[in-house]
């Protein structure tokens, strides 16, 4: 197979790494993988992969960027025969669309997000992303909003839906495996992170946007410290600003106003670490999301891990025992459940992370994900004339 991906940027986030976990796959398999894009931090990654950087500005929402892209896409089908052309977000997959429209191969996209809606034009263009003779949700949640948004774009694909596929991304277990870590550098960077303090630290992994839910944390942290005995916990924010400086700024006041120690690290590589040097890991999204990925790699890490109870989050977290859910939006609820959590003994931790790994083993692995994605490839291919 000749796969040719096509997402914005290969910087940070779960789109990207699922987009490199799919390349592996199709290079393991003796094809090609193939991927347009802007390119980023993670090129060395797709490399290293398998995979192969076709540098595209797929990133503009320019219409006319679009329709160039479309004709360059096509010519590319052409030129290196490309059997299916796999969008991972909006901009690109409308290139993408009129591509494989113009060469008559398969179009695959990728429902990454719920992508709002506030008006029929916003929900045109978001329908691009069902317009696939194959479309993949990457969580139940996110199967069932496509349903409720586009059912009519999908019934003109298929009548009975049955291009419609749960794929959720996958952990890779060799890279996220707690007996791998080296102490030294987990106590080298929780000790960065305190700065002398003794106190314990909450880590909210993800990039720094207001519905990931930071400002939240800081005041469910402010919460926390007025009900701790000892000293008030550090909260690490982990994740690029992405050119949101207002934004931080606003953050780092909102939290010097609460009288909460916060740490911006910025993008870390190495996540393992960073799971590892927290006592509680959060996801507090205001918005569900889609699927969860760091709250998924936590688990692996089998460290104590609470999310906001919506979107892929339940899914994830269907079994309480390995992990904890709280009201979304509610500082005081969320508050509430990090002070049960520190306060649980060391043997009950260690059991409810040894549990969250095996959940996270049996239901959302690598080799899952490429499995199931190589599959819809094949399917569509012999589906298709």
């Amino acid at each position: 197979m000749k796969i040719l991906q096509l997402i914005p940027e290969l910087d940070a986030g779960g789109a990207e790494r699922t987009t490199i976990d799919v390349a592996q796959a199709i290079a393991a398999s003796g094809g090609e993988a193939l991927v347009a894009s802007l390119g980023g931090r993670l090129e060395d990654e797709l490399a290293a992969a398998g995979g192969e950087l076709i540098r595209l500005d797929m990133k503009s929402k320019n219409p006319l960027t679009i329709v160039a892209n479309s004709r360059r896409l096509a010519d590319l089908v052409r030129e290196r025969r490309v059997d299916i052309i796999h969008a991972r977000s909006r901009v690109p997959a409308w290139s993408g669309l009129e591509a494989a429209r113009r060469t008559g191969i398969a179009f695959v996209t990728t429902y990454h997000g719920t992508y709002n809606a506030r008006s029929g034009l916003k929900r045109f263009y978001n329908s691009v992303m069902a317009r696939g003779d194959a479309v993949i949700a990457n969580s139940h949640f996110i199967a069932d909003h496509v349903r409720a948004e586009h059912g009519a774009v999908l019934a003109r694909k298929r009548k009975d839906l049955s291009h419609l596929h749960v794929i959720p991304r996958g952990v890779d277990f060799s890279r996220l495996d707690p007996a791998r870590t080296d102490p030294l550098q987990v106590e080298g960077l929780r000790a960065a992170w305190l700065e002398g303090r003794q106190a314990p630290v909450i880590l909210l992994p993800g990039r720094l946007t207001g519905w990931k839910g930071q400002m939240l944390a800081v005041d469910a942290a402010a919460l926390l410290a007025s009900h701790l005995p000892g000293p008030p916990p550090v909260l690490v924010c982990a994740g690029d600003a992405q050119g949101r400086g207002n934004y931080v700024e606003q953050l780092r006041a909102h939290a010097a106003q609460s009288g909460v120690a916060l740490v911006l690290p910025g993008h870390l590589f190495d996540m393992a670490t960073a799971y590892m040097a927290a006592d509680i890991i959060i996801t507090p999204s205001t918005d569900p999301e889609a699927f969860g990925r760091t709250l998924a790699e936590a688990m692996a890490m089998e460290r104590p891990v609470i999310a906001a109870a919506h979107g892929g989050a339940l899914e994830i977290l269907s079994d309480s025992a390995t992990g904890w859910l709280f009201a979304p939006g509610s500082a005081a609820d969320l508050a509430a459940r990090m002070k049960m959590v520190l306060e649980l003994d060391t043997a009950e931790k260690k059991m409810r992370g040894h549990l969250a790994r095996q959940r996270v083993i049996a239901h959302y692995s690598r080799e899952a994900l490429q499995g199931s994605t190589l599959r819809v490839y094949r399917e569509l291919l012999d589906y298709r004339p």
